[in-house]
């Protein structure tokens, strides 16, 4: 059985990932920040169906607190940082601390996190780790310059870990979901989500199941020779 962390639990695509890891018996620490009261009744519903589900809320921007959530699990053996938060604006209007806030979650706390996950990972020459970014990071996005940014941040860090780590065995994937039916889009007005709806191949919304089953794949038996890859879950709309 492995022991799987997975922050932004409690927003649609990590429990989405934490469904999935779950659903192949694995034992799973639901990171999360916000909603940890909903998250803990969640997994406590998941454990009376027989799950190995485990509410973990720590902040994900402050390393002691990573360092001192990756303890409490007893070790991790599978990391996905799905955890983000989102910022519409010009670059002009946003501000010095929306930015740093950005760089924050996405940025800083998977560095804290790995670190914290990689002695066992190392002592164990296995182990997956795997950084949720964007298609923005990517592409980049009109007005959201901070966000595309501190995404992008994270691919490369995925690119240079995984030349790094791999003779240790161990695996760094990026995952890059495109327009996702979750919380975070709904911002966006009718027209915007139809605007990129149109432009996208498949003609509609992926949904936060789609993006976790890419996750659960990438952390897998069937990836077991992928490592430093950035897997584009957006239905055709970034080549």
């Amino acid at each position: 059985m492995r022991s799987v962390l997975v922050t932004g639990a409690s927003g649609a695509i990590g429990r989405a990932v934490a469904e999935e890891f779950l659903g192949s018996g694995d034992r799973v620490f639901l990171g999360c920040h916000s909603r940890a009261a909903e998250t803990a009744a969640w997994c406590e519903r998941a454990r009376a169906q027989g799950k190995n589900a485990w509410p973990l809320p720590f902040d994900a921007r402050d390393p002691a607190a990573c360092r001192a959530a990756v303890t409490q699990t007893g070790g991790v053996d599978v990391l996905v940082h799905a955890a983000g938060t989102a910022k519409l604006a010009l670059i002009q209007d946003t501000s010095d601390e929306d930015f740093r806030s950005l760089f924050a979650l996405h940025v800083d706390a998977a560095f804290y996190l790995i670190k914290a996950c990689l002695p066992r990972m190392l002592s164990r020459k296995a182990g997956n780790i795997l950084l949720a970014s964007s298609m923005w990071g990517q592409v980049g996005a009109s007005m959201e310059a901070a966000y595309s940014a501190a995404k992008a941040a994270q691919i490369g860090l995925v690119k240079a870990l995984a030349k790094e780590l791999g003779p240790s065995g161990i695996r760094v994937n990026c995952l890059c979901p495109g327009l996702i039916d979750t919380p975070m889009n709904a911002s966006l007005s009718p027209e915007a989500l139809a605007s990129i709806c149109e432009e996208t191949p498949l003609g509609r919304m992926g949904t936060p199941r789609e993006a976790a089953r890419a996750a659960a794949f990438l952390c897998g038996e069937g990836a077991s020779f992928v490592t430093g890859q950035v897997l584009g879950v957006n239905g055709g709309l970034v080549v």
